[in-house]
């Protein structure tokens, strides 16, 4: 069963931080690298197993914007807006993506096909501006690109990250 996995994954969370010291953080990257996002009933129950409140898992998950309440599209486009990549117009590249997406920064797609994300620095600065899917970069992009990556993802297909779990299993 699909749903029994997921539980004894946050049991194995849970167990690997909770006697550490301010690990809180370190356990909610844990769990959404695994499943995507931070989905509720896990935080209850990483909650209830490391013996913090849920009130406090949400001060964490809401402040620190890395972290997804909701699940992302299959597809995560990361469009760099670090220093180099904004005197390089990745702003406009933004802008782009949203309307050939017809989504704003931080939604998905209502297919759940792609989600669209602004990040501060991917560390390319030399390939400026650029954009990050599901971890394949693309780089040295024109402010006019936005149609042509979407393009290019669907001839890439980059691995959604449930894909690349699948491997490693």
């Amino acid at each position: 069963m699909a749903t029994a996995e997921p539980k004894d994954e946050i049991t194995l969370i849970a167990n690997k931080w909770k006697m550490k010291r301010g690990s809180l953080i370190m356990a909610l990257h844990d769990l959404q690298s695994r499943v995507g996002y931070v989905p509720r009933e896990s935080a209850m129950k990483l909650g209830r197993q490391m013996g913090v409140p849920l009130a406090r898992i949400y001060e964490v998950v809401t402040f620190y914007n890395y972290f997804k309440l909701e699940a992302p599209g299959k597809y995560v486009i990361s469009v760099c807006l670090g220093t180099a990549c904004h005197i390089k117009g990745s702003a406009d590249l933004l802008a782009g993506m949203e309307k050939e997406l017809k989504v704003r920064e931080g939604q998905s797609t209502p297919d759940n096909e792609y989600h669209l994300q602004a990040v501060r620095c991917l560390g390319c600065c030399g390939l400026a501006p650029l954009v990050s899917v599901n971890g394949k970069v693309y780089a040295k992009l024109k402010t006019t690109d936005s149609h042509n990556v979407i393009e290019r993802i669907q001839i890439d297909k980059p691995m959604a990250e449930a894909d690349q779990e699948a491997l490693a299993d």
